[in-house]
């Protein structure tokens, strides 16, 4: 490892140290930042190409540097007509422009020890692409190395040289001298440029219509860089020493053949023996055999022959060979036209585009790139053209690496997200855009996206065009995990809500919803509940395809593990709405059944969880019972403190209101409604009702107010007497009861376990969930309901029917153990047997009915078992009332219960009613 770092140190040192000599004391260096070594060009290929950079702008150049010290060989008076010649050469460059020369971006500098220019960004010389590598780096660079030249990038490379010659010799009246391959530079963008105007002759005439040019004689003797390359040469140069325009033509076909022949000329020249060797050329060119020429394409092989012939009148001029039909190929014609765009208005531009998505498929990749992308982003900065070239910007992208992606097109796609100007443009733009954002999503990195990406979503979804806001909204849900959740939040979710409400198009408004539930599971469950769900009562339409959008929202926050719905939204909110949306005449069979199947497992999941609840609060309940079995005796002799009666009255409740156990999910709006001094004035009403139990009984026939100076309690008490006269009344219209059957105890106080019969199940009340309830009274007797709606032990408290008191007077009797209660039952189910409570156990009830089996049944049997509910001290009702289940009769009971509190140990029993009686109101 240590050994490749050192290797990888001395190299980047030994690059350094040859960049910094080669230009060091350049006045180049002032403006450029020269980089590394990429190619070599020029007259034997004597100039070094490194990249750079101005200092100023940050622009991409390239910088040829000729170190002096390559022709220290030589005699001084050879080694400065050399560095003459080179210098000639490039001022004659830097004096021409044209689209196919090489542009000079600095002029010719020289210092001590080298020359040095700089040029547009070059790639290499034709000569390094095909195979001449002197000069060049060591290692050779990959990308030349592994060069090869497409059938496009050939006959466009060609035609463009053809250009660059017509212009020089009808446009300059000037003849190159040395068209070769190490003259023709491959610029970044792959284009062919001419180069190496050394031995440039210019016309001495030039105002005439037949320029004349004066050619110098050939010089054996002069260094190889002081003389034009002999083997592009033609014959007439060396053995007449004449020359004009068709000269140039001849290096034209010779440079033909080198291309198709990989990079190797027509003849080889010994240069030592120059003048015979040309005499032999003449004679082989004179007779030339179809082998020569057999790895030229057919169609432009005659045309090659034809530039190779002795006689320069024959061959073809510069403006004719433009114009032969290899030229013609869709490729090369679609990059000529590319380089004359400056020349085209915009109907002809958008006229082209149109149809350019038809020809990019067919082109190399590194013609697509590197040719034709610079120029269609050049197109971005006219707004007019931008619709017609992000299409064909956008399908490149397709092809493009990511790297390629972010590096050559989404630096001028940027500013494109943000056009809004002109309005008719901007649409099209996000149409265009929106078709492609899979792409964009794929190759733009994140933090580009939330900066560029997400901006151009919102305006879409505010966009006047339907189409446009469609196409939005089936977009959205691809990459909704790349927006940030404040994002989505704050800004996604309430521009998609305001598409669904204020549009006018049934399909926008389906398209929200289906958008929305899309992704529900990238947002917050009580985001969901409190923003999405309240969201769907306010669509205002109810055509089938927004109702099933409705459903579908509701079925995917239900459904999924993440979200949920709690048990009161659904049975609150969620429920309701669901049920009413269900029976719109709009909807069809199969329409109505998907909603009757969510409806169902919204109403099978609340009765489970309610259950479990319920199930839960028993088991605590029937272990704090068995935990402490003598608190009763122990209430019984020392009344309760009056913050113990408050809690024995309230439950849990305490004077925060917060409920615990069973009654928390059974609605107790009064108890939430009391005061404090409320509270507290019924328990002193309860504690004076336990000391007026204590006193000597009285006969039920004279009955007394216990205390005269209680008002309260006589308040009371007149309450309770009016109320159950009314339930007694009722009861006794009633039919038979069921016979009673044993059953458990409800603590003496408020547990956070729910109340279940012996047999496990919650209690219910048989139409709604199950849910708990507390019961009412201080001490007051209990008895079991029936088997019915519960299905088996549940347990209800007991109601005395004083209507039946003048049938059930009696002897009044005094004890000191625990009264009986037994007599109580004849109050209720006069015709059956009595059972009292010491014979009740929890033994389990026969029957198999359970809360589903009961609650369809009938009206009598529901108004029977709800008759066992009592009323306690404080006046408030306990057991199920007309707000608890809505389908009883609202005779029944007109308000919930309050929370007992009864004593741990069981309930108290009596010895008759007139015993109960007397304990309750002396």
């Amino acid at each position: 490892m240590e050994s490749m770092l050192n290797k990888l140190k001395s190299t980047v040192t030994k690059v350094t140290a040859d960049v910094t000599s080669a230009v060091m004391g350049n006045p180049v260096t002032r403006e450029f930042e020269v980089g590394r070594h990429i190619a070599s060009g020029g007259p034997g290929l004597c100039w070094r190409i490194y990249n750079g950079t101005k200092k100023s702008t940050k622009q991409e150049v390239a910088v040829f540097v000729f170190e002096k010290k390559t022709v220290d060989k030589y005699p001084k008076f050879e080694k400065d007509q050399i560095v003459d010649s080179l210098k000639r050469g490039v001022q004659q460059l830097t004096r021409l422009r044209h689209p196919r020369l090489l542009t000079v971006q600095h002029p010719l500098e020289e210092s001590r020890d080298c020359l040095a220019f700089c040029t547009e960004p070059v790639f290499a010389s034709l000569s390094n692409v095909l195979g001449q590598w002197e000069n060049l780096p060591s290692p050779v660079p990959t990308d030349i190395k592994e060069y090869k030249l497409y059938d496009v990038e050939t006959k466009y490379g060609l035609l463009q040289i053809s250009e660059g010659l017509s212009f020089l010799h009808s446009g300059v009246k000037m003849v190159h001298g040395n068209l070769c391959l190490e003259n023709i530079i491959l610029n970044k963008s792959g284009a062919w440029k001419i180069m190496g105007f050394d031995f440039s002759i210019s016309s001495t005439n030039p105002s005439d219509a037949e320029p004349k040019y004066t050619c110098k004689e050939w010089e054996p003797n002069l260094p190889p860089l002081c003389l034009p390359n002999p083997e592009y040469l033609a014959p007439e140069y060396i053995l007449s020493v004449s020359c004009d325009s068709a000269s140039d033509m001849y290096s034209l076909g010779v440079v033909m053949h080198a291309v198709f022949n990989e990079g190797k000329p027509v003849f080889q020249v010994n240069k030592h023996d120059i003048f015979k060797s040309f005499s032999r050329q003449l004679d082989q060119l004179s007779t030339m055999s179809p082998a020569l020429l057999n790895k030229i394409p057919e169609e432009v092989r005659e045309h090659v022959k034809m530039l190779l012939s002795v006689t320069p009148n024959v061959r073809p001029d510069a403006d004719q060979m433009t114009k032969i039909p290899f030229f013609d190929d869709v490729g090369a014609v679609t990059l000529q036209y590319f380089d004359s765009l400056f020349q085209r208005d915009n109907l002809q531009k958008s006229q082209f585009y149109k149809g350019l998505p038809k020809v990019l498929p067919k082109l190399p990749k590194r013609v697509v790139v590197y040719r034709i992308l610079p120029a269609l982003n050049s197109e971005f900065v006219n707004p007019d053209m931008v619709p017609f070239v992000l299409p064909n910007v956008l399908l490149i992208a397709e092809e493009c690496t990511k790297d390629e992606y972010v590096r050559l097109i989404l630096p001028d796609l940027t500013p494109v997200f943000k056009q809004q100007e002109p309005i008719q443009a901007s649409n099209m733009i996000l149409l265009i855009f929106l078709q492609k954002m899979d792409l964009l999503l794929t190759k733009t990195p994140a933090e580009d996206i939330k900066n560029s990406v997400l901006p151009m979503v919102y305006r879409a979804l505010e966009a006047p065009s339907v189409q446009i806001q469609e196409l939005c909204l089936n977009i959205i849900p691809t990459f909704a995990n790349l927006i940030e959740y404040t994002s989505m939040k704050n800004s996604l979710i309430p521009r998609i809500k305001s598409a669904c409400l204020q549009t006018s198009s049934l399909a926008v408004r389906v398209n929200s919803l289906v958008c929305l539930g899309k992704i529900l599971e990238y947002l917050d469950k009580w985001f969901v509940i409190d923003e999405i769900l309240p969201f769907l009562q306010q669509i205002p339409s109810r055509e089938p395809a927004v109702l099933m959008g409705v459903l579908g929202i509701y079925k995917c926050t239900f459904s999924h593990k993440k979200l949920g719905i709690p048990k009161e939204h659904l049975a609150s909110k969620s429920l309701p709405h669901l049920v009413s949306l269900s029976i719109d005449n709009n909807l069809n069979l199969n329409q109505f059944n998907s909603f009757m199947v969510v409806i169902r497992e919204m109403l099978s999941r609340m009765e489970a969880e309610h259950k479990t609840k319920l199930e839960q609060l028993h088991v605590m309940q029937e272990q704090q019972r068995s935990m402490n079995p003598g608190q009763q005796s122990e209430e019984t002799k020392n009344p309760p403190s009056t913050g113990n009666q408050i809690d024995d009255i309230f439950g849990s409740t305490g004077v925060n209101g917060k409920e615990n156990g069973a009654a928390a999910s059974a609605p107790q709006p009064n108890r939430m409604s009391l005061t404090l001094e409320e509270k507290q004035r019924l328990a002193k009403e309860q504690e004076q009702a336990v000391k007026l139990r204590n006193q000597q009984p009285l006969a039920p026939q004279t009955i007394k107010a216990a205390n005269t100076n209680n008002s309260q309690t006589k308040d009371l008490t007149s309450s309770l007497l009016n109320s159950m006269t009314s339930l007694s009344s009722l009861s006794l219209a009633n039919p038979a009861r069921p016979a009673p059957v044993q059953g458990t105890t409800i603590a003496a106080f408020p547990s956070p376990s729910p109340m279940m019969g012996t047999m496990g199940a919650p209690v219910s009340n048989g139409f709604n969930p199950t849910m708990g309830f507390q019961t009412g009274g201080m001490g007051m007797g209990m008895r079991p309901a029936g088997p019915g709606l519960y299905g088996g032990m549940a347990t209800t408290t007991s109601t005395p029917n004083f209507g039946a008191l003048a049938q059930n007077q009696g002897p009044i009797g005094q004890t000191n153990k625990a009264p009986d209660m037994s007599a109580l039952d004849s109050l209720f189910i006069p015709s059956q047997p009595k059972v009292t409570l010491n014979q009740m156990g929890p033994k389990p009830t026969p029957g198999t009915n359970t809360p589903w089996l009961n609650q369809f049944g009938s009206a009598q049997n529901a108004q029977t078992q709800m008759q066992g509910a009592s009323v306690g001290m404080g006046g408030m009702p306990s057991g199920f009332g007309m707000q608890a289940n809505p389908f009883f009769s609202p005779q029944n009971f007109a308000q919930p219960a309050a929370a007992p509190s009864l004593n741990q140990s069981g309930i108290k029993q009596s010895a008759s009613v007139n015993n109960d009686l007397k304990d309750l109101f002396g």
